[in-house]
């Protein structure tokens, strides 16, 4: 489960737009004009969209930012894509986030994402904008809302944030510390939307003056990737839009309705040179991160330190690095590994989240509250609670400790567990 805050919005929004489903009836698609059912209005799910855009972007790693540019880069392709999809007056936003998964995703209203692990599987800005056009159908065409109505989107959205409410013991810091800013975010559409994302898809590329080719490459490249081995790492992408031949039969045949466009494969290359050139230090990341969950935490240790070297600019080294050494039980050396991943990206909530609950631990209780509150501006979770109701549990505050371990077992799973036994513990005493 995930925080029951964050749930309720979600269920009260989808049973609420039933309703209004019930009553409305169908709706008129508008990227094919088609009739279709309609399970929420647009205002609703521009709402949504707009609250769970950068709670998902928190729990999946938060927005890169060794290389600002990119962001612009990426951003300006999706807009001159949006600017000529069927619905333009969407509050389009694009983000690429700090994740080495393949992947890229949009939720409703026009909020899209990519990963920096999807980047350097691309050749050039063509490619990128087959990809972002698709998501931009996704939201023009509210597939998301549909699937969300069919609890496909609300299922991915309980995977994504119940990374946060998994382990609950100081000792288990270690394990959460390595899912936070990992999880995937998986929306499954079904075969005509994806068949209608690519060539609704295209038909934006070319409008925007790019070549249709693109989408014929990059689905083509996703078919030799999904055999045999090469699969390893692409799931959740996969899982998503899966690849097939009859795709890119289907892109090579819209491909030669729409003409020719520019590929500009030189400036996409410009744009990820900074991610080519860390190749190497996210391998190192990426494979502490597995040797984490191996329990090989010298090995982890040591490859993390490396990835730091290559690129001392990356946050999440510095956040690993203080993992593992809480885990060693070499604390202070853990906080300052946590005050540096705070200082470089002070935006995401993990970094607060894993100091404040060190601190909890250390009984450094001003500091870990300043922290864990801090965390919770970014992304409410049951962990940040918890460890409040500890901060104030140690200082004596047995009012506000209730109210936050109150808070927290609401969230279920081993932290609402241990939250509730707190409870029953003050409650008794009171």
């Amino acid at each position: 489960m995930f925080p029951r805050s964050i749930s309720n919005q979600l269920l009260s929004s989808v049973l609420a737009a039933s309703v209004t489903a019930a009553i409305a009836g169908c709706a008129v698609n508008p990227v094919t004009g088609k009739k279709e059912l309609s399970l929420m209005s647009q205002s609703q799910e521009l709402a949504l969209g707009t609250e769970q855009y950068p709670k998902a972007q928190q729990q999946q790693g938060g927005e890169y930012q060794v290389d600002p540019a990119l962001q612009s880069y990426v951003s300006g392709v999706g807009q001159k894509l949006a600017r000529v999809s069927d619905q333009p007056q969407l509050p389009y936003e694009f983000v690429v986030l700090n994740n080495s998964t393949p992947n890229a995703w949009a939720l409703p209203g026009g909020k899209i994402a990519v990963n920096r692990g999807l980047l350097v599987l691309l050749e050039d800005e063509s490619e990128l904008a087959a990809v972002l056009g698709h998501e931009i159908v996704h939201a023009a065409a509210r597939h998301s809302a549909a699937a969300m109505s069919q609890q496909q989107i609300l299922g991915a959205g309980i995977a994504i944030l119940g990374a946060t409410t998994q382990n609950t013991g100081y000792g288990d810091l270690i394990s959460l510390g390595s899912q936070l800013g990992g999880s995937a975010y998986i929306a499954k559409y079904g075969r005509d939307n994806e068949l209608e994302s690519d060539q609704y898809g295209m038909k934006y590329m070319a409008a925007a003056g790019y070549a249709p080719q693109g989408a014929v490459r990059l689905q083509q490249k996703f078919v030799e990737l999904s055999k045999g081995k090469q699969a390893g790492g692409l799931e959740a992408l996969f899982a998503s839009h899966p690849p097939s031949q009859a795709r890119v039969d289907a892109n090579i045949e819209h491909a030669r309705q729409l003409g020719s466009g520019v590929t500009n494969r030189t400036q996409y290359q410009r744009a990820i040179a900074q991610l080519k050139r860390d190749a190497d230090a996210y391998k190192s990341y990426d494979d502490a991160v597995a040797a984490v969950k191996d329990k090989q935490y010298d090995r982890a240790l040591s490859l993390t330190r490396q990835a730091q070297q290559q690129q001392p600019k990356e946050a999440a080294f510095y956040a690993l690095e203080g993992d593992l050494l809480a885990q060693k039980k070499q604390y202070q050396a853990a906080l300052q590994s946590y005050e540096t991943a705070v200082q470089k990206n002070p935006t995401l909530f993990s970094n607060w989240l894993m100091r404040g609950m060190l601190n909890a631990q250390l009984k450094n209780y001003t500091a870990a509250e300043r922290d864990l509150n801090r965390s919770t501006r970014y992304l409410d979770t049951a962990h940040a609670h918890y460890y409040l109701g500890q901060v104030y549990e140690g200082q004596g505050k047995t009012t506000n400790a209730l109210s936050q371990y109150q808070i927290a077992a609401k969230a279920g799973g081993d932290i609402g567990t241990k939250a509730q036994a707190r409870v029953q513990a003050l409650g008794s005493n009171g």
